[in-house]
């Protein structure tokens, strides 16, 4: 899942924090973090549900190859994939919360719909 925003961080990092981002998404249907991150975390998630909605096992090995827990794999494929079944794209929302305290970068939560 190639990445189009740098996010001010060296490459392998980047990688790291989205792949990390993502997985708790699934895990847990909602995020707080920042919104230049939310936007990437938005494309990749849509992504693997989409996978999931294909449902054949040349799908779930691409999943667990960008994911980092075989449960939310599991939960992906047996949960939230059947719940968009009938859904073409538009799986998460944006919700704006307003600036970090410190550094006042415009925060968000980012939830399945």
């Amino acid at each position: 899942m190639a990445s189009h925003r740098k996010l001010g961080r060296p490459t392998n990092e980047r990688v790291a924090m989205l792949r990390n981002l993502t997985t708790s998404f699934l895990k847990y249907g909602k995020v707080h973090t920042t919104e230049m991150r939310a936007k990437e975390v938005k494309s990749i998630a849509e992504k693997m549900i989409t996978l999931a909605k294909r449902g054949d096992l040349h799908a779930r090995r691409q999943a667990l190859e960008y994911l980092l827990d075989e449960g939310v794999v599991a939960v992906l494929f047996a949960n939230i994939a059947p719940k968009y079944a009938d859904r073409n794209g538009g799986y998460t929302r944006i919700l704006k919360e307003g600036p970090r305290r410190g550094d006042a970068a415009p925060m968000v939560i980012l939830e399945l719909v």
